[in-house]
């Protein structure tokens, strides 16, 4: 559920930049003016491991188990208070009158629709807190990718990672080319402290040579 929804929600932001930026570079000069075309400089980054390293990331994930652990208290409740009602309605069955019977198979079944509905209530709830979240330091990250990418004179900025079920994206990127640290050190945080269980592929490590293509992995 977190990298689904990061990812849709970045994804959009990326989007909305690239769009504008078409728009402004298809312009056309004033009549008589020559331009030289200027050289497309390609960035990538990860913004779902970026997210991993702010200060925020912490909180959201404690917010967000807390809320999760209670749902799926409240539920477990609901579900042994069924098995109870249950179980003491097979017991007493065969001695129970025509209305009482109905009575009890009414309140097992109100029930039954009530724990289901909880169950999708719970969950809508628990995504909706999530994107109050996160979406607020997603906003940031995007600035301060916008921020690096004109003080380094990036053309364009790819997301790494854009999650799954979704086309490849191709990069031609030399080792400098990824603005993560860029990125962390815009938004405060020390790269060199950075958790390195998720560092995004080719971060420090090897990279394609100029001018190759490379497709990212599909989860």
């Amino acid at each position: 559920m977190k990298k689904t929804l990061v990812m849709a929600f970045a994804t959009a932001l990326l989007a909305g930049g690239l769009n504008a930026r078409a728009q402004a570079q298809a312009s056309t000069p004033a009549a008589g003016a020559t331009t030289a075309a200027a050289p497309v400089k390609l960035g990538y980054t990860n913004i779902d491991y970026i997210l991993g390293q702010t200060p925020e990331s912490k909180d959201i994930t404690n917010q967000l188990t807390i809320q999760r652990t209670q749902s799926e208290n409240e539920l477990k409740r609901m579900q042994k208070e069924l098995e109870d009602k249950y179980n003491a309605y097979e017991k007493g069955a065969a001695s129970m009158t025509d209305v009482i019977r109905k009575d009890r198979e009414t309140e097992l079944q109100s029930l039954q629709a009530r724990i289901q509905e909880f169950g999708r209530t719970a969950e809508q709830s628990l995504q909706t807190k999530y994107q109050q979240l996160v979406n607020p330091v997603v906003q940031k990250i995007q600035k301060a990718i916008d921020a690096v990418a004109a003080e380094n004179n990036y053309t364009y900025v790819f997301n790494l990672d854009a999650g799954a079920n979704t086309i490849p994206i191709l990069l031609v990127a030399p080792p400098q080319d990824n603005i993560t640290d860029l990125v962390l050190k815009k938004l405060g945080v020390d790269p060199s402290k950075a958790a390195t269980a998720n560092k995004p592929a080719n971060a420090g490590g090897s990279t394609p040579a100029a001018g190759t293509t490379t497709t990212p992995k599909k989860n």
